[in-house]
């Protein structure tokens, strides 16, 4: 296999191999980094004896993402206040045309389902993304991660029941999730309180990850009257230089506020029953540094 074939067979699998491993990860710049070490692996060699390349390229990728995961897994213990995924750009209303397998997709990467996996073992998490996400068959996924078909499927109902009791429910509508989220942008924004009580659910939670790098609270605020005084303080206080975009964020609409042109924070929410029941408040600015090329 010539240089140039091998290259331009990496590059039709670059997407899935970076889905796979950021659903693992939770962070784009570690998903980044195994899909480059899964290029240094594939490039070394000839490989014209490699039959399914799709196979082989998500066989490296999800054992480096094991791999990443289980020397990461002290993260929780050091973490400064709550931990949320790190904002992960997405366009499936553009690239996958599928209504079902658009939202199956949205879902997989959504921060709630994000933070349920971030609990699970790193061979759970595996064999979740891969099964759950994107449809490989158990016998597969036994082949990609060496394991016995029935050591899957145990991992794979394990997993399923785990996140299934952990998850919280929303709706996934996402025209109604976009007027909701435009709405409730609005409100914070001009620090509304009765608008921002109108819209959130009586057991509202926000949850903030700063990782003490900047300001965000450092617990979950629980409650509707906690949530929108917090947001109408945010407001009064104003941001330097602001600037607003709505955009899709871990399949869903989120907010991007940026300060003098740089990203200050990402806010999204969740929905359920007309109402708003989980604002995530990204402001780690090294979760942002990938959003820097939409200020």
């Amino acid at each position: 296999m010539s240089d140039a074939t091998r290259t331009d067979v990496f590059e039709e699998h670059r997407s899935l191999l970076l889905g796979v491993a950021y659903r693992m990860l939770g962070r784009v710049s570690d998903a980044e980094d195994v899909v480059q070490d899964a290029w240094l692996r594939w490039s070394d060699g000839d490989r014209s004896d490699v039959r399914e390349p799709r196979a082989f390229l998500v066989r490296v990728t999800a054992r480096l993402a094991v791999d990443r995961l289980r020397r990461i897994t002290a993260r929780g213990e050091t973490y400064v206040g709550p931990w949320l995924p790190e904002p992960y750009l997405t366009a499936f209303g553009d690239t996958t045309p599928d209504t079902a397998e658009r939202a199956v997709l949205a879902d997989s990467v959504s921060l709630a389902v994000l933070v349920v996996l971030e609990t699970l073992s790193p061979l759970e998490r595996a064999v979740f993304v891969l099964r759950e996400a994107f449809g490989f068959p158990h016998a597969e996924i036994a082949a990609l991660l060496d394991r016995s078909e029935p050591a899957v499927r145990r991992l794979a109902a394990r997993a399923r029941k785990h996140v299934a009791e952990r998850r919280p429910r929303y709706d996934a509508d996402p025209a109604h999730r976009r007027d909701l989220t435009e709405r409730f942008l609005a409100a914070a924004a001009g620090g509304d309180l009765e608008g921002l009580l109108d819209l959130l659910a009586p057991d509202a939670r926000l949850i903030g990850d700063s990782g003490g790098r900047s300001r965000a609270p450092l617990r979950v605020l629980r409650g509707a009257d906690h949530v929108a005084r917090f947001l109408a303080g945010v407001a009064a206080k104003g941001v330097p230089d602001l600037t607003v975009r709505v955009l899709e964020l871990n399949g869903g609409p989120a907010v991007l506020v940026l300060s003098g042109g740089r990203p200050d924070a990402v806010f999204q929410v969740d929905v359920a029953d007309g109402r708003v029941r989980t604002v995530y408040l990204i402001r780690n600015p090294d979760k942002l540094r990938s959003l820097s090329d939409l200020g």
